[in-house]
């Protein structure tokens, strides 16, 4: 699906991957299959993978509903006030009816093992954004206890890291800490949840927004995109990890020497399956149900 035209309603905000569309006193997000790495969205599209980002999204805010509230009002197209019923094949299994949320201008990264940026950070300061860390440890090594390592994004649409107290200067420091708190409390849950389901979480990044007041967990949670899976079985600490999320797309892109300017290359059919594959792998095992497609 590379993007409907939903022609009666107003386009709301367009992100790398979600369309955002007004919906009265709601807004409708839709996931597309659009695939984004290094900053950039790819020119080739990966089959049904709004579809998973959604329907995870969807199981885990159903999965902690008792922990923080969610912006979700209803998932169920048949529910959706006309003119979205009319586009109900190009919103079904891939779209979320929500409240509207005043967006805090952070993500919330929380880290449980040493990977990616994080794993660059540490062998180059023995610390992660400035988070000090005993040394000696080794790729993809459990933490010595998960980290909060906020992050804002510059109009260029990268992620900046920033400390917790410049997080605390940006949305009060009784807001910060509680976003702290929420973040490592859901990814405890998230990380207990997913062993049992033979996955690791090796890190993700959560947003929240407020309601009437009221913090809420919005856009997407504990997907392929937003966070680092691998699976347990094959875990092995002291390198890079097999893994259920788009860091197979990325490891491609950096074996190609993609130089990670414009334009950015398309990918081959056997990365596109293979990563399909992937998405629709961490869906199944994590909530244990089959992707409607």
């Amino acid at each position: 699906m590379i993007q409907p035209e939903l022609s009666a309603l107003r386009l709301h905000a367009r992100g790398k991957v979600r369309d955002i569309y007004e919906a009265g006193d709601e807004l409708l997000f839709l996931a597309s299959d659009r695939i984004s790495a290094f900053d950039h969205v790819l020119p080739t599209e990966i089959p049904d993978k709004g579809k998973v980002l959604t329907q995870l999204s969807l199981f885990w805010f159903d999965h902690l509903r008792d922990v923080v509230a969610n912006h979700v009002l209803t998932a169920r197209v048949e529910d959706y006030p006309q003119p979205l019923r009319d586009f109900k094949d190009q919103l079904r299994g891939r779209s979320m009816l929500v409240r509207r949320a005043k967006m805090f201008p952070v993500e919330c990264v929380v880290r449980g093992y040493l990977s990616g940026s994080g794993w660059k950070d540490y062998r180059a300061t023995q610390s992660i954004c400035g988070i000090a860390l005993p040394g000696g440890l080794r790729e993809s090594e459990p933490l010595p206890e998960p980290i909060f390592t906020p992050a804002t994004k510059s109009s260029s649409g990268h992620d900046i890291n920033i400390s917790f107290a410049e997080m605390a200067r940006l949305i009060g420091a009784r807001t910060a800490e509680t976003l702290r708190q929420l973040s490592l409390t859901i990814y405890s849950m998230a990380v207990e949840h997913a062993k049992h389901r033979g996955i690791l979480v090796a890190d993700t990044k959560f947003e929240f927004g407020t309601v009437n007041g009221e913090i809420v967990l919005a856009d997407e949670v504990l997907t392929p995109d937003s966070s680092r899976f691998w699976p347990a079985e094959s875990y092995r600490p002291g390198g890079p990890q097999c893994s259920y999320d788009k860091q197979f797309v990325r490891d491609y892109l950096e074996s190609i020497h993609w130089d990670k300017n414009p334009p950015a290359p398309a990918l081959p059919a056997d990365v596109v399956r293979k990563t399909r594959e992937k998405y629709i792998m961490a869906f199944r095992q994590i909530s244990g149900k089959e992707l409607e497609l």
